[in-house]
């Protein structure tokens, strides 16, 4: 599945933690420069992943944990 150069940033009320044994995507894996654990979801009907990056988990990032990016193969 090839993903949309972007995604759909959702505000959550309560903070959310990705459960232990995401899939993870190393920086040099994708080309970015921080890890990243992914989430299988469905939005719309879509496949999607659930991203949240290593710094963002730590709460060193720019996303508080009540944020979660959504990642699927179309533009939400």
């Amino acid at each position: 599945m090839d993903l949309y150069p972007g995604t759909l940033n959702v505000e959550l009320r309560e903070p959310f933690a990705l459960p232990a044994g995401c899939l993870r995507l190393e920086s040099e894996e994708y080309g970015g420069n921080v890890g990243v654990s992914t989430l299988p979801c469905e939005v719309f009907g879509r496949k999607a992943f659930i991203l949240r990056t290593d710094k963002n988990a730590s709460g060193e990032g720019r996303h508080p944990l009540t944020l979660v990016e959504i990642a699927t193969d179309v533009k939400l």
